[in-house]
Order: structure tokens, then sequence, then C-alpha cells
């Protein structure tokens, strides 16, 4: 069996899973307040950014700061108990296939799950963009490109952290304990993104994205700026680093 039908495979479990309810429910309750406080975009002068900016950039910090990494964590524990509900686990271990390429199957089906996540996030943004222009009688509605370049770089910065959370689903196997790591690392981000060494701390990463283009939309407004030396040498060795011991322990308690 190769790699790709592996993962074909992995995708079909998911369907029968309620993981893309999950994040489809999380994305639309993510915009319900920006809808409802839309008139609160007018009263940021004093910052600098033009109401359809502060719309967008709000709603996109809300996302990525918690809201997203919070689904992924779900999801990734959600992935993994797919197969250890009904010890399914067991059944593919057995079958002549790699647990390296079992365990990067799932990781990349992990990949597809942000991604989706993402671009729901993208849809609900236009979505709720109109119902907003037309209760305010403003046009808030932004380029259409930028929104998709923004949203892509949350996706790609967010790599390491969704391989950070996929470690801790492989090697805690109590799904409580796992999602209560995972969610509390999620909070240290807000701090983490004011420091010299955020690019150390990969949950960080897709808040600082977005935290960094607030600085360009709001002229009276000073944030940090992304330096890809040493972030990228760093995010890529995490990422690794990360894989490399999950892909080690994958499938290990149960073979016990």
């Amino acid at each position: 069996m190769n790699f790709l039908s592996l993962v074909g495979i992995e995708f079909k479990k998911i369907r029968r899973s309620k993981i893309l309810l999950i994040l489809t429910v999380a994305t639309i309750i993510l915009w319900l307040p920006s809808i409802f406080n839309a008139n609160l975009n007018f009263r940021m002068q004093v910052e600098g950014i033009s109401p359809e900016n502060n719309f967008f950039i709000q709603g996109f910090m809300g996302m990525s700061w918690f809201m997203f990494p919070a689904s992924m964590v779900v999801g990734t524990v959600l992935l993994n108990m797919t197969e250890r509900s009904n010890k399914g686990i067991l059944k593919m271990l057995s079958l002549p296939i790699a647990t390296t390429q079992l365990c990067l199957a799932k990781f990349v089906v992990l990949l597809s799950l942000a991604a989706f996540q993402i671009l729901m996030t993208v849809s609900m943004y236009f979505v709720s963009v109109g119902i907003v222009s037309l209760t305010q009688d403003y046009n808030f509605i932004l380029q259409p490109l930028f929104v998709l370049k923004e949203a892509g770089l949350i996706f790609i910065s967010s790599i390491p952290m969704l391989a950070f959370f996929w470690l801790l689903s492989v090697c805690i196997q109590t799904p409580i304990f796992s999602i209560g790591v995972g969610l509390a690392s999620i909070v240290p981000s807000v701090l983490m993104i004011n420091t010299k060494i955020w690019f150390a701390y990969p949950m960080a990463y897709p808040f600082f994205v977005i935290t960094a283009e607030y600085g360009k939309l709001a002229s009276n407004l000073t944030t940090a700026q992304v330096e890809l030396i040493p972030w990228i040498p760093v995010a890529v060795v995490i990422t690794i680093l990360c894989l490399g011991i999950s892909c080690l322990r994958f499938g290990q308690a149960e073979r016990r």
C-alpha cells in the first residue's frame, strides 16, 4: 500500500467522525461577536485603523490566538481516537505498513483539517462582512487576494504548532490529559509574542503573524514584525523534531 492510498483511507475514517462538524461550528461561533458588535469598528480612530481593516484583523486575531489552535488540539485528539476507540490501530499495525508512513499519513490529514478550518474562516468572513456592510451601511469588504494571503500565512505558520499538537496526542495516551496540555500551551502565546524569543514557541506563530499585520494596518500602533531569520530555521527544526519523535513513538503503546 503506497502513501497516497494510506492518506485516502485516513480521509475516509474522518468522514464518519464529528471532527468536521466541530470545526465548522467553532468557525461560525467565532464570527458571531464580530457581527453583533460591528458598530465598535468605527471607534478605532485612536489606533489609526479603518473600520473594514479592524473588522478583519479582530476576527482573525481571535481565530489565530485561541479558536484555531484549540480546535486543532481537539481535532488532533479525535483523529487519534478514531483508531483507539475500536482498537482499529491494532488492525492497521498488523498490516505490512511502516508505522512512520501511518503516522505521517495521519499528520497529512491533520494539515488538511487545519486548511479546512482556515478556508471556513475565510468563507465566514465574507458572509459576516456582507451582513455588517448591509446593517451598518458601510463597505467592510476587503480585497479577496489580501484576505487569502493572510489566511495562507496563518496556515503555513501553524505547521510547527500542529506538529507539536500531534506529538502530544501520540505521546499522551489519555485524551483528557492530551487536550489539557494542548489547551494550556495556547495561553502563553499572548506573552510570548512580546518577547525576543517568540520564534522558539510554535503555538505563538499564527498569532504573531496576524499581530504583525495589525501593526501594518494601524498607523498609530507599533507591533513587532516577522523576521525570517531565525524564525524559519527554528520552525523547521521544531517541525522535524516533533514529527520525528511522533513517528518513533507511534503505535508503541498498542504493541505492548
